[in-house]
């Protein structure tokens, strides 16, 4: 397919009878010559592969630049045996792959191949009067004479003349791209300013301190590209030194300047903001501040509701625990705890009467004597029929029963830690209870107790993270446990992490579980309220930032689509929060109102809220020392 002949035969094709000075035999070397037909048709992309080119429609540049596109070739083997038996020039046909094309060699160029395969030279010794040879006289005033007398005539290029186009002119409106109305104008020019009159107020002229400073910056950071002068005249004005500068750099704007269109999109204000019901419409909820409960001295930081809606206890810093009849606003009665009290709990069993409190490492078990005497009896039998059991194991907790003047005030357990406990916990049927020790520098920052038996026991190995709060569902045996970034939901039963939620906040305070157990909300010290469907996403659904400061507590009502959030400006937010019992139906979130009342104490406002159990109210604890009933 290829035919290796020496250098001299690619000026064969040239029409000038011009013959070179052929060099001696050592410095030819075996080159690709391309044997063309009547047509000079050169590739010009040297010596590659040429399966480069394979999927591409061209094969290479001709010698004006131009590509040289393949041939229709679709020989098969049949074609190329029924051509070779009926073709008669098939044996000095060649396939030249620079081209993709057949080339039909001729009588001089079949000599020269045989010539070549004998080993003799590829020139047969002319019988004419060289013109050029190599003992006439010098080579190059032959060649030039050539020239002159038009013997040799060197390749013209082929005149383009160039095409400039206005980048900033208006379109032709009869041009095909006219009506598509993509006229740009060119950007103006700043107007010059009083800074740069000859003589301008003394205000725009710079001191010398001004001066030194504006030399010493960057071009880039200048707020001027000049310092102002005055001349007493406009004759005195000299030639402006940077004019040549300047009129460069608007060259450059115009030339490289984005002249890229968008398309502006009038959209009206109002579609934007989703289409909610009325608040009217999504009755009932609380809109009213019906009742305040005095008495603490201290704020209140933690409060909860019975079972039945009668009964409410509170937690303050006045190292007390108020019960309080919910209908009268009437504080019942008091107990003085050995500190601080973080946080109080009523056993969410009816056919229990217990209340958790707990202050400093100690979490008590009370019994408040209110409601039902069979049931408060009931409790204390749970409490005294437990049998230890024969091996005693060690615990990380100290259980202690209580008895004598502590029997009397209430007092039936009391649970020992060993480091200060921050919530307390019931799990929904009333036997477990867990415990709070935020400390990074231990494994015993979680604790889940059993009353009936007595039992403690530590969940986890190993804590990832500061633990805030925790909770338990309300339906399934899972266990959320919140850290300052993320919540992370626990199978009991698994024993394995089975979610990992994150709140995209800096740090959780508050966290509460949705009744059906799909869905929860988690308060942040940085003012946000996120509200996670587990179905859905481990990210947020949805981030509500209707508070202006530190999210306090949250809570869910457990049948109405309540929840509300309490926070530091003093506010207590009630949202109407739907959720369907369809997949695909999104939960609808509408906050309905704004409860305000309680008075801002040292920076603290609203520390805690929880709903009545059956009515569509919420009570509400303040750093005011006030407890707070909207109905």
């Amino acid at each position: 397919a290829e035919v290796f002949l020496p250098c001299r035969s690619s000026h064969q094709a040239e029409p000038a009878p011009v013959l070179f000075p052929r060099p001696p035999r050592s410095q030819l070397g075996p080159v690709s010559v391309h044997l063309t037909r009547n047509s000079d048709v050169r590739n010009t992309v040297g010596n590659i592969p040429m399966e480069w080119y394979q999927d591409y429609p061209h094969i290479g540049y001709d010698l004006d630049g131009k590509k040289i596109f393949k041939p229709i070739r679709n020989k098969d083997e049949l074609d190329e045996f029924l051509d070779k038996m009926e073709n008669p020039d098939y044996w000095r046909t060649v396939h030249d792959k620079t081209t993709a094309s057949d080339i039909r060699l001729s009588d001089e160029q079949v000599d020269l191949v045989h010539r070549l395969q004998k080993g003799q030279f590829g020139d047969q010794p002319s019988r004419h009067t060289q013109i050029h040879s190599c003992s006439s006289g010098p080579i190059v005033s032959k060649m030039v004479h050539a020239i002159k007398m038009g013997w040799i005539k060197p390749r013209k290029p082929k005149e383009t003349t160039p095409q400039y186009y206005d980048l900033w002119a208006k379109e032709d409106p009869n041009a095909i791209l006219g009506r598509h109305k993509m006229h740009v104008p060119a950007p103006k020019m700043r107007l010059p300013g009083h800074e740069e009159s000859y003589n301008p107020p003394p205000e725009y002229l710079l001191t010398e301190e001004e001066r030194l400073a504006w030399e010493q910056q960057d071009p880039e950071d200048r707020k001027l590209p000049f310092l102002p002068q005055k001349h007493s005249c406009l004759r005195a004005v000299p030639a402006f030194s940077r004019f040549i500068h300047e009129r460069f750099e608007r060259c450059l704007d115009l030339y490289l300047c984005p002249r890229q269109r968008k398309m502006r999109v009038n959209v009206n204000p109002e579609d934007l903001i989703p289409k909610l019901p009325k608040p009217k419409d999504l009755q009932p909820f609380p809109t009213t501040m019906s009742l305040v409960y005095r008495g603490h001295t201290s704020l209140v930081r933690s409060i909860s509701a019975s079972p039945t809606g009668q009964w409410l206890v509170s937690g303050s810093d006045d190292c007390t625990v108020r019960f309080w009849e919910v209908n009268t606003g009437r504080c019942l009665k008091t107990l003085e705890v050995g500190g601080a009290v973080k946080g109080v709990a009523w056993n969410p069993n009816p056919a229990v009467c217990l209340v958790a409190v707990c202050f400093e490492s100690t979490v008590l078990l009370l019994n408040p004597a209110l409601g039902d005497r069979l049931v408060v009896g009931a409790t204390d039998q749970l409490i005294t029929s437990y049998e230890p059991p024969e091996e005693d194991k060690e615990q990380a907790v100290t259980w202690a029963l209580s008895e004598g003047p502590e029997h009397d005030k209430g007092h039936r357990l009391t649970l020992t830690h060993p480091k200060g406990v921050k919530q307390v916990v019931w799990h929904g049927k009333g036997d477990y209870l867990s415990s709070v020790m935020p400390d990074n520098t231990s494994n015993l920052q979680v604790l889940i107790h059993q009353v009936s038996k007595r039992r403690t026991q530590n969940p986890f190995r190993k804590n990832k993270g500061l633990v805030q709060c925790v909770s338990f569902h309300p339906l399934r045996p899972y266990f959320f446990v919140a850290t300052q970034r993320c919540v992370r939901v626990y199978n009991l039963i698994k024993q394995e992490l089975t979610k990992k939620l994150t709140a995209n906040c800096k740090w959780i305070s508050s966290m509460a579980i949705h009744p059906g157990g799909d869905n929860l909300i988690c308060g942040s010290y940085d003012c946000r309220l996120a509200w996670f469907d587990l179905d859905l996403s481990t990210k947020p659904y949805k981030m509500l930032r209707h508070h202006k400061k530190a999210l306090r507590g949250v809570a869910y009502h457990k049948h109405y689509p309540l929840f509300a959030s309490g926070a530091d400006d003093g506010s207590v937010i009630v949202c109407h929060g739907m959720v369907y019992n369809d997949l695909l139906q999104n939960p609808l979130i509408v906050p309905v109102k704004v409860l305000r009342g309680h008075q801002i104490t040292h920076d603290l406002g609203v520390l805690d809220v929880t709903f009545h159990p059956t009515q569509p109210w919420v009570f509400s604890s303040g750093a005011d020392a006030t407890i707070r009933l909207f109905t």
